[in-house]
Parts: structure tokens; sequence; C-alpha cells
């Protein structure tokens, strides 16, 4: 009986998992907090559970298992998201052979200007139809596919995009053992990642191309692991077609490249990165282009408010001395310090080797994360898989704190919990101060 409860605490914890992570994606809505915090918390208890029991020889069984949970969310309608309905109108603009990024979707409700596809029930689902389009040429490409392959179906093109990412998940948990064997690390840690609930259900089930970005990124960093630059260059180019936050960390290889063999291969890095996102956005460059992106990524930090860390304290510290929110002066100066924090993170480290890449690369996204006047749960998904090749375990708290932020959408009414907020941020911050303190300890 002995010999078989470990096989008993393996499948119950896996049963768990996956029980709760499928309730999640099926039953609450985005309003739903309490019922999400239901399903939440023993997805959450299981993931370290089987994390801490799991064996280093049977990583292939566990990560199958991985792939397997995500796969049950297939057919799936994101409930916690309504992102999708954008996805499937850029999409739809693509295939009619309309630049997503030229118009606001109005202009595609008057007279004159129909397009197939884009009505006015999809249009009254939009979650800011206020503002144009932001997903990169990547995310744009699986946008016009599944549209391409089911033109009439919303279920039909999101379980399209939910293969891709599924896909994109895979292969990450693919790269993500070998470059941490690469460097000496051990494998088991990609666990942290393949069982972490909320990258199940924000890639997975709410369909977030953080999928795709991750991907990317460990594949280059495996490539540039084993001396593989062009290669490296090119998957870099498609993590920033995808999502365009990797491009903060293009500082920090300069060093590394020129360590592997100075400028001839910094340059060559940077030219075939640089080609191939020319390749990549060419199909969406026009007159408007970067007007429109520009006028929608200007908002982000001129009015988008959600999740902030020191942007709230400086709001409030706005409200003293000015008597009103000041976030179009705050925002634009928070983007402008963690930009400035990045380039001296880069100036100063002195790493020359890829193994101290993903550590600098960490603390250069949080102090990005911390100056962002939003920061959605999904934004730490980046953080966690960086965070597996350090000591550093931060982000897997900050990936089960940050769920509490769902309950600003509670009974349909989006009001933030400041509450809420002091709760996650100091949890966060005990967390890194506890990662500081044992510094150097022998850690899995």
């Amino acid at each position: 009986m002995a010999d078989r409860l470990p096989q008993i605490y393996k499948w119950t914890g896996l049963f768990i998992l996956a029980g709760a992570v499928l309730g999640m994606v099926h039953i609450p809505r985005q309003q739903d907090f309490y019922v999400l915090l239901a399903c939440y918390i023993p997805a959450f208890a299981a993931y370290i559970w089987l994390y801490r029991q799991a064996a280093e020889d049977h990583l292939r069984f566990y990560l199958a298992a991985a792939v397997i949970i995500r796969l049950l969310l297939l057919p799936a309608i994101p409930n916690l998201s309504d992102d999708i309905y954008r996805f499937i109108w850029d999409g739809r603009l693509i295939n009619a052979g309309l630049n997503p990024f030229d118009h606001l979707p109005g202009y595609y409700l008057e007279e004159g200007h129909r397009v197939p596809g884009l009505t006015a029930d999809l249009f009254g689902r939009l979650n800011s139809p206020e503002y144009f389009t932001i997903y990169p040429p990547v995310a744009q490409a699986v946008f016009a596919t599944a549209s391409w392959l089911f033109p009439q179906s919303i279920t039909g093109a999101t379980l399209a995009i939910r293969a891709v990412l599924i896909a994109a998940e895979a292969g990450t948990l693919i790269f993500l053992p070998r470059v941490l064997q690469g460097w000496g690390m051990p494998p088991k840690r990609t666990l942290l990642y393949a069982f972490n609930p909320l990258v199940i259900v924000e890639i997975s089930g709410n369909l977030h191309f953080e999928g795709v970005m991750v991907l990317m990124f460990v594949a280059g960093l495996r490539w540039l692991q084993i001396g593989r630059i062009n290669t490296a260059a090119l998957a870099m180019a498609g993590a920033v077609a995808a999502k365009l936050v990797p491009l903060m960390f293009f500082p920090l290889f300069i060093r590394r490249l020129y360590a592997a063999g100075r400028w001839p291969v910094v340059f060559r890095f940077f030219g075939i990165c640089g080609a191939a996102l020319l390749v990549f956005f060419a199909p969406m460059l026009n007159g408007v282009f970067f007007r429109n992106i520009g006028q929608s990524l200007g908002l982000y930090f001129h009015q988008f408010e959600f999740n902030a860390g020191l942007y709230y304290i400086a709001r409030w510290i706005g409200y003293q001395v000015a008597g009103y929110n000041q976030i179009a002066w705050i925002g634009p100066r928070l983007a402008i310090l963690s930009a400035g924090f990045i380039l001296l993170l880069a100036a100063l480290e002195r790493g020359k080797d890829w193994k101290s890449l993903p550590e600098i690369a960490m603390w250069s996204l949080l102090g990005y994360l911390a100056c962002a006047t939003t920061v959605h749960p999904w934004y730490t998904i980046l953080l966690l898989a960086l965070s597996l090749f350090t000591r550093r375990r931060f982000p897997v708290a900050w990936t089960g704190l940050i769920m509490l932020t769902y309950v600003h959408y509670l009974n349909g009414a989006f009001k933030e919990n400041y509450w809420v907020i002091g709760i996650e941020y100091t949890g966060v911050l005990a967390a890194m101060l506890l990662d500081i303190l044992k510094k150097g300890a022998k850690t899995g």
C-alpha cells in the first residue's frame, strides 16, 4: 500500500488541477469572482503539490499530462476575456483584403464601408471598439487563418486559435527542459510553468498570445545557447512580432553577442532580426499604421489603469498636490523611468554569457511592470518563464496573487478594490524579500 501512495497522490493532484482548470474556463464569467476563486485555490494548491512531489525521471509523463490538460480546453469559448471577438474582427478584415490598423471598428458599420462578417452583433461584443487594434503581425496571421478556416463560426475560429496556442505551449514545454539542462539546471523546473494554472487559463483558456511569445523567446535562448546565432535572431524577431514586450531585452544582448564574436556577430544578429521584423510587419505598413498603433499605445500610458504598482502611489500624490488624476503626465514619465532602468541595467551588468541573460531580463521586466499603469494577470507569464533560469521564485507567488484582481469585475461593474491590490503587491514584495534573504541557498 505504501508503494502505491505516490501514484495515488500524483493522479489525485492531476485530477484536481485538471478539474479546477476546466471549472475556471467553463463555469465562471468575468464577474463571477468567488466561483473563479473557488476553482483557482485548489488548482494552485495542486500545482505546488505536483511540482514538489514530481520525480525528475518522470518529467516526460508530467509534461504530456500538462499538454493533455490544455487539450481538454479545446472546445471552450473564453468566459473570462472578450478579446476573442477583436481577434475574429481583425481576422475577417484581413481576409477581406483590408488592413486592421487602418480604421476604428465603427467605420465598418457605416453605409458604404460594410464588410461581410463584421456585424453589429460582433461589434457589440468588442471590449474596446473606440481604439485601434494593437495586435502584432504574428497574432494577426493567426486571426486571419482561423477566420479563413471558419468564416462564419466564432466557435470554429476560437478552436483554431486555441489549437495554435496549445501547439505553442507544447513547443515551450519541449524547449524549456533543454535550455535548463544545457545550463546545468534541473529540467524539473519546467513544471513550474507547465502546471501553473494562470499560464494554462490565460493562454490556452483566454487565448493570450504570451504563449507564442514565450515559445519564440525560449527557442531563441536555446539557439543562442548552442551558438546558432542566425536562427536565434529569427526566433527573437518572432517573439517581438507576437508581443512587442521582448524588445526591451535587446540592449542586454549586445555585450553577449560581442563576447561571442565581436561586432560582426552583433551586426549580424540585429541585421537578421531587423530584416525579419520588417518582413513580419510589411503587410501592415502604410501611411497610417504608425499613427494609429501609436495612438493606441499612447492611450495605454495616458488613460488605461489596472492593477498598477508605482503608478497608483504617484497618482495618490498627484491628487494631494493638484487635486485631480494626472495620468497623462505620470504615465509617460513612468514609461521613461522604466526605459531608463532597463538601459541602466544593460550598462551596469557585466554578464557576457547567455546563462546570465534570463535573470537580468527578469529584473528588467519587473522594472517595466512596476512602472506600468496597467498590469493584467497574463503580463506575469513571461516573468515566470524567465524566473525558471534563476533561483528566484517570487514570480510564482505573483501568478497566484494576481488572479485576485478579477475581483475588480465583481457583479459586472468594474471597480478596482485597492485593498486587494495592496494584498497582492505586499505578498509579491514579501516573496521577493524572502528570495533575496535565501540568496545562495540550494533550490530546485
